[in-house]
C-alpha cells in the first residue's frame, strides 16, 4: 500500500499590474495550510490598493473542507477591501468541490456546473 505524503503548500506572489495580486497556490490547501493563505492574502489586502486578486490554483493539488472555508473567507476579505477574487486554472477537483458545496457561482461568478448540466441535458 503506498503511503499518502501531504505537499506543503507553496505561495508565490506576483503583482503583474498596479491593484492586482496574483497568488500561484501549489500543493495541499488543507487543515494544516488554510491559514497561511488566509494571513498571506489578508496582508496584501491591508494596503487598501488592491482591485483584484487572482489565485492561480492550477498547482492546488488537493483542497478540503478547511480550504475551503479559507478560500470562502478570503474572497470575503477581498470584497470587503473593495476588490474581487478570482480563482484562475482551477483543477477540475476544486471545481468539483465548489460545485458540491454549492459555493461555485458565489467564489467563480460563473453559474454553477450542476446548473449548467442541467440546462444541457432538459433541451
Amino acid at each position: 500500500m503506498t503511503a499518502f505524503v501531504p505537499l506543503p503548500l507553496t505561495l508565490v506572489l506576483d503583482t503583474p499590474r498596479p491593484g492586482a495580486l496574483r497568488v500561484a497556490v501549489g500543493g495541499d490547501l488543507d487543515f494544516t495550510t488554510a491559514g497561511e493563505l488566509l494571513t498571506t492574502v489578508a496582508a496584501a489586502l491591508d494596503g487598501g490598493s488592491l482591485t483584484d486578486v487572482h489565485l492561480d490554483c492550477g498547482g492546488l493539488r488537493i483542497c478540503d473542507s478547511s480550504g475551503l472555508s479559507a478560500l470562502l473567507t478570503v474572497h470575503r476579505h477581498a470584497a470587503a477591501a473593495g476588490a474581487r477574487l478570482h480563482l484562475d486554472e482551477r483543477p477540475p477537483t476544486l471545481d468539483r468541490l465548489l460545485d458540491v458545496s454549492g459555493t461555485y457561482e458565489h467564489l467563480t461568478g460563473e453559474p454553477a456546473m450542476s446548473d449548467r448540466w442541467h440546462s444541457t441535458t432538459s433541451d
